[in-house]
């Protein structure tokens, strides 16, 4: 199946000629969409205007990689608070359901051969789920792994995975703990014959000099990811997420470097400039969000340093997509502050390892077509064509 039979866009596999860096040139320009009038009549200027409250950051100060050697040393350090025990990702494999059937917790798809259930056993008594979705027809070895957030309504992932399987790429549909298919109760730290229902703030009673609650959030991803690895041996694997996902996918594409592509949506911002976002005011993220609560994994490193080692490295890409107008969260304007320190940061790094502009790339995609907490469909044409564009090369 190809890209234009699916989706309506061309496939840059029937571009003629491939020039240096294996990127083929696209027949169709990427998507472009105007500001949504409408919407943007109801809202204030402070969706519109730059907040005080960034004016005069110096953003490249505010980063602490500058070279690939910097990159290469902040990563293990990240991994370590992570993964405490250990200080490295974890090289386990899930446990592996084959053919299960349609899930009922899932949305509906077509163009579906198999699917498959992951489960990946955490401490205290945690198991997460993973489900592996298998494209009926494919003429590539690409994976997609889609990541929800706080219990957001399935639609979107119906959207952005099912353009995904049409595109012929094996997806794998990730929810945070406590929430969708995963289990809601956790084992009482103190006392593991006792279950508990706790919300993501409640986690730092389980930390400890040993085990970090972030593990929960980024484990079921790791080992997923080595199963991915072992199983299908891909040619790229892609990242997209939603809010807490979108948190996801902007922390761990950083932390590992197999993830190739990442578009982390209406996910993040960094510190200082979370006090000027609108909506809410200040906007501080949930526990797994916050520096004063995360001080030892943050104090390493702000949101565009996680930008940056997401993005750099041969052939990998981030576009961090944020709604101007999300009626939730990170809205706003404030992201203009940071978008051309980050860009820039990643290009010399880029350039200080290989000299060539494949070797990293980090942008950013403003959307104000609409004012919901979502991947709309426009930022979904966008993914969909960057991909096409950027992996055309690959098997």
């Amino acid at each position: 199946m190809t890209a234009a039979s699916a989706t309506g866009w061309p496939s840059a596999a029937t571009a003629a000629g491939e020039p240096a860096g294996g990127v083929q040139p696209h027949p169709v320009p990427r998507p472009v969409a105007p500001v949504n009038a409408e919407i943007a009549a109801t809202h204030s200027a402070a969706y519109k205007t730059l907040p005080q409250v960034v004016v005069g950051v110096d953003v490249e100060e505010l980063m602490t990689i500058h070279t690939a050697s910097d990159a290469d040393a902040l990563r293990p350090q990240l991994v370590a608070k992570v993964w405490k025990d250990t200080g490295a990702l974890p090289t386990g494999l899930p446990t592996v359901t084959r053919d299960i059937g349609v899930p009922t917790e899932l949305p509906t798809f077509t163009g579906v051969r198999r699917y498959d259930r992951l489960e990946v056993a955490m401490r205290f008594g945690y198991v997460a789920t993973v489900y592996v979705l298998e494209p009926t027809r494919s003429t590539h070895r690409r994976v997609a792994f889609y990541h929800n957030g706080h219990g957001e309504p399935l639609d979107t992932m119906q959207r952005v995975a099912q353009g995904l399987l049409d595109h012929g790429y094996t997806v794998l549909l990730f929810a945070m703990p406590f929430y969708h298919w995963n289990p809601k109760t956790l084992q009482d730290p103190n006392d593991a014959s006792v279950q508990l229902q706790p919300s993501h703030n409640d986690l730092p009673q389980w930390e400890s000099a040993s085990y970090s609650p972030l593990a929960l959030f980024l484990e079921p991803l790791a080992v997923a990811m080595n199963h991915v690895q072992t199983t299908y041996r891909p040619s790229s694997v892609q990242m997209i997420g939603l809010s807490g996902g979108g948190w996801a996918t902007t922390v761990y594409p950083a932390l590992d470097t197999r993830i190739t592509r990442s578009y982390p949506t209406a996910g993040s911002l960094p510190f200082f400039v979370r006090p000027g976002s609108p909506k809410p005011s200040p906007t501080r993220g949930d526990w797994e969000q916050r520096k004063d609560m995360q001080p030892g994994f943050y104090g390493l490193a702000d949101f565009p340093d996680f930008y940056a080692l997401a993005a750099v490295g041969r052939n990998r890409r981030q576009l961090q997509i944020l709604n101007r107008f999300d009626e939730c969260c990170f809205n706003g304007v404030g992201h203009r502050s940071y978008e051309a320190a980050v860009r820039q940061r990643v290009a010399v790094i880029g350039a200080d390892a290989v000299s060539n502009e494949s070797n990293g790339h980090w942008e950013l995609l403003e959307d104000a077509t609409h004012g919901e907490h979502t991947i709309s469909p426009y930022a979904l044409s966008v993914i969909l064509w960057d991909l096409d564009v950027h992996c055309a090369h690959l098997p």
